[in-house]
């Protein structure tokens, strides 16, 4: 479990291929390694990875091929910059919100803003994640911590502060650019929650206006 607050910036220094999947050897700048042993859990660019081989200034970890596929570490390529975050413990504040490292989808920056000394990013999510986005709610990109300022259909706005462009990677987006995105764990909890005896089914229509009448969220007529 992680928190979306990023500790440093690091850099892809090697990449082999070992068939279906890839090993990813990690700089880690100035994030302390000290309490870091092997089989610990490190966010790259909000992907929960498990340290394999740790060095004095890094680590290695595997990626499979589920991982690359849901998520833009295949595109990561030697001199990449990435975001890194330790695994919380429980005397960890907690300074964003609770966040998993199990990536749900990739999206894509549409829009980039200057707004004074802040940027507001507009970013566009895949059609199937739309639904658990919400205004003020919470979402993490690329490992960062963010609240979403506005929802327009599939894409939603974020404004971003200095501290947090000189702080992670996000300086660097642009239109075009693609990005890991985890929704808010407790949207996607509540929706399977909501779904009652029919989570149980082989294929899921995902919530209806009959679950809701029958969960007394909505009303007949609304």
């Amino acid at each position: 479990m992680f928190s979306g607050i990023i500790k440093a910036v690091g850099g892809v220094v090697s990449r082999e291929s070992t068939g279906a999947d890839i090993r990813l050897r990690i700089d880690t700048a100035d994030l302390d390694l000290s309490d870091v042993v092997l089989g610990d859990s490190i966010a790259v660019n909000g992907v929960c990875l498990t340290v394999t081989t740790l060095l004095s200034n890094g680590f290695w970890a595997d990626v499979s091929g589920e991982t690359l596929a849901r998520t833009v570490l295949g595109d990561t390529g030697v001199g990449s910059a990435v975001n890194l975050e330790k695994a919380l413990t429980l005397s960890t504040r907690l300074g964003g919100h609770l966040v998993t490292g199990h990536v749900d989808g990739v999206a894509e920056v549409v829009q980039r803003t200057e707004q004074g000394r802040s940027v507001k990013f507009r970013i566009r999510a895949p059609d199937r994640l739309a639904k658990y986005i919400a205004q003020k709610g919470s979402v993490c990109v690329d490992g960062i911590s963010l609240t979403v300022n506005g929802v327009h259909g599939a894409e939603f706005e974020l404004n971003v502060v200095p501290h947090t462009l000189q702080q992670t990677t996000m300086d660097g987006y642009r239109p075009g650019c693609r990005v890991n995105l985890e929704v808010d764990i407790i949207a996607r909890y509540l929706e399977r929650l909501l779904l009652g005896e029919r989570a149980a089914l082989p294929v899921s229509e995902g919530l209806t206006v009959d679950t809701l009448l029958a969960a007394g969220l909505a009303r007949n007529g609304l």
